[in-house]
């Protein structure tokens, strides 16, 4: 069907509408993207049971996290690539299945190496479920009801944060761990069914060629850097080869793709954005807010469980404050930021997060929930008001033919700083736990719990548990801190777009 051009103002408000067609598309697109984001967040109040299961330390348990978090990072530049070159369609319903392949395996494994191996395939499905979800949105709706459908597709997002850990705790008291993992399949099957029937199809496109050697460079290197520096505590120091060596290769495989990318046209990540001073600020805003927030995110759960032996359960429901505190404040700042500038919102998201964690870098065995609840709330005001508005304030100065480029480069910082900021936290609190308990940094978690566990000692150990955490926290607030500097000179003004001549709309890509 076609629709004239010179269609009269009273046919407006029809077009507006999101018709039945949409809303079957937006509703297959929720059900992928309930499980994408329930699975950021299901799985932190089951890892003190997984460390127990699988008699491991913390600073290990936690790459179960970081792999998922360094695969998402690692397809979302081939998900353009891809959407173009095989259809959005077909990438979608190949990233349900690996997603689906990888819950199913993760929740058989046997050890902590295969756990960690199962869920970078199922963050490799994760990674190009949400912007595959986006593109096929925007096709759908077209540019003037993209506002309305990434509605639709708000909800799911704000409602994970809280959802997912008391799903998860719930599924770790009354089931088992396995069944964090296991959920996703009746879910995923219905998605893969729906996205199959009501998806419409699309033919692939011409595109460039896409940057493979970038991208074996590039995600091994973050890989083994990472790897080398979590490694740190368990070899008693940077001079150990097994620390050193692996650091070495990542930081050569990383220096290689940055020369590369300099040099060569649609490198993996586009580089040369960061000559627009606006997007390295909120680059750098962003990278830093990432590292101390999601390091920190990791440990509040793994605190009420520890130290304060409650179920996790109990300990998915004490986190709700925070997610309730993100969705009340994510909707006033996302129209604040474009009303006054993304700076004038961020800085007091900042400040907002830096009182939230106040309370955590003092945190005490008999620390009144409270004061706990008050705290994660406001930790939640503070996120709603900082990520999306720096993602925002970064894209405001580009053209629109660069959004694409720099949505992707945004979220791989992300990610990627996310999961650096998962790995130092836990690294801190392995080795602080180490030291208050007089063992070797790979029992510290283990010898904690048992010490929590024995009525004779549980008292004292939940004090050194406690000490414990809240130095851990005192790290996060000074990286949250650092990210103040960075954030003064954002923009202060509402966005002016620029205009290139391009008029293609790229659809956004939200940071999951």
């Amino acid at each position: 069907m076609t629709t004239s051009h010179a269609a009269g103002a009273d046919e407006l408000p029809a077009k507006d509408k999101l018709d039945r067609g949409v809303l079957k598309v937006a509703g297959v697109v929720v059900l992928g993207a309930i499980m994408a984001i329930l699975d950021t967040t299901v799985v932190n109040v089951a890892l003190q049971q997984l460390t127990i299961e699988f008699r491991t330390s913390f600073d290990t348990i936690q790459w179960v996290a970081t792999g998922y978090m360094l695969a998402l990072a690692t397809v979302i530049p081939v998900t353009g690539w891809a959407s173009d070159r095989f259809g959005t369609k077909r990438l979608y319903l190949l990233a349900i299945v690996l997603f689906l392949v990888g819950s199913m395996v993760a929740g058989l494994a046997w050890n902590i190496e295969s756990l960690i191996a199962f869920r970078v395939v199922q963050g490799l499905g994760g990674g190009m479920l949400m912007p595959a979800a986006m593109t096929i949105l925007t096709k759908a709706a077209g540019p003037q009801r993209v506002g309305r459908v990434m509605a639709v597709l708000g909800v799911p997002m704000l409602l994970g944060p809280i959802a997912g850990p008391i799903l998860g705790g719930w599924l770790v008291d009354s089931v088992s761990w396995r069944w964090i993992f296991y959920i996703n399949v009746p879910i995923g099957a219905v998605a893969l069914f729906a996205a199959w029937r009501v998806l419409p199809r699309d033919e692939p496109q011409p595109t460039h060629r896409f940057d493979f050697p970038g991208m074996l460079m590039l995600s091994p290197g973050l890989a083994l850097l990472i790897y080398g520096v979590s490694d740190i505590p368990n070899a008693g120091g940077i001079t150990a080869t097994s620390v050193w060596l692996p650091m070495l290769a990542g930081i050569v495989l990383i220096a290689g793709f940055v020369a590369r990318a300099l040099r060569i046209a649609n490198p993996l990540v586009e580089l040369r954005l960061f000559r627009d001073r606006t997007f390295s600020i909120a680059a750098a805003t962003m990278s830093l807010f990432a590292v101390a927030f999601f390091g920190a995110m990791l440990l509040l759960p793994t605190y009420f469980l520890l130290v304060r032996g409650e179920s996790a359960l109990a300990a998915g429901l004490l986190l709700a404050p925070q997610g309730l505190g993100a969705m009340v404040a994510m909707p006033f700042a996302g129209r604040l930021a474009d009303r006054v500038g993304a700076g004038k919102v961020v800085l007091p998201g900042l400040l907002l997060i830096v009182g939230g964690l106040v309370i955590f870098s003092q945190v005490a065995a008999d620390t009144p929930y409270w004061a706990l609840l008050t705290s994660l709330f406001v930790l939640g005001l503070g996120m709603g008001c900082t990520m999306m508005p720096i993602m925002s304030a970064a894209l405001q100065t580009l053209t629109k033919k660069d959004v694409a480029h720099a949505s992707s480069a945004l979220n791989i910082i992300q990610q990627t700083s996310g999961a650096v900021g998962a790995a130092v936290m836990s690294i801190i609190l392995a080795g602080l736990l180490a030291g208050k308990f007089g063992v070797p940094t790979s029992q510290g978690q283990l010898a904690a719990t048992a010490a929590l566990h024995d009525p004779r000692t549980h008292d004292a150990a939940a004090v050194l548990a406690a000490d414990s955490f809240a130095s851990t926290f005192v790290w996060s607030l000074v990286l949250v801190g650092a990210c103040v500097i960075p954030a003064l000179f954002l923009p202060k003004k509402p966005p002016v777009p620029k205009e290139d001549g391009d008029e293609t709309q790229a659809p956004p890509v939200l940071a999951h």
